[in-house]
């Protein structure tokens, strides 16, 4: 897909202008036609755009996206962003063959809650099961839970490891 508007915008800053400037746009559109309030920031840079989704709406808007054609997931990470509120962000990457464009979907999730218990979130493995790994990796580095994950345990740590060693507050030589 080759739209002009796309080829010509350097970057496009907030939800607001995002949605006037790329209005076409086929995420857009399907994410706009399913539920307008799970997005809720929307940013276009250097030739990507980026779709901030409500945490708990992740799931389904990973199956809308795909619905729309957008039809290869390449990868899930994590950004932990200590000291700031929210903690942690998790980017899905997500290619179309069909657009010949990638988009990323955005999820912010908090630290831990006052109980302790860790960031969670819903797992899109009944979407793209091709996530397994890589939410595993996650929960193993960053320590964000995924529910609903099939197979949900460390994948490169010991299991007896103690902490998530990619979080930022994680001792440089590790726990004695």
């Amino acid at each position: 897909m080759t739209d002009p508007i796309m080829a010509v915008a350097k970057s496009i800053i907030g939800k607001t202008a995002v949605l006037e400037g790329l209005a076409e746009h086929p995420a857009i559109k399907a994410i706009l036609a399913w539920k307008p309030e799970a997005l809720t920031d929307a940013n276009f840079d250097r030739g990507e755009l980026t779709l901030t989704i409500a945490a708990e709406e992740i799931c389904t808007a990973a199956a809308t996206v795909q619905a729309a054609g957008y039809n290869f997931f390449e990868d899930v990470t994590a950004v932990d962003w200590f000291p700031s509120s929210p903690r942690f962000q998790l980017s899905y990457h997500i290619l179309s063959h069909t657009y010949k464009e990638r988009i990323r979907l955005r999820v912010m999730l908090n630290g831990a809650n006052q109980d302790g218990e860790a960031p969670s979130v819903a797992s899109i493995t009944s979407v793209w099961p091709a996530a397994n790994f890589y939410e595993r990796e996650v929960f193993d580095l960053f320590g964000i839970v995924f529910e609903g994950h099939p197979n949900l345990r460390r994948i490169m740590m010991p299991d007896d490891w103690q902490g998530h060693p990619l979080r930022k507050d994680y001792p440089v030589e590790g726990y004695r």
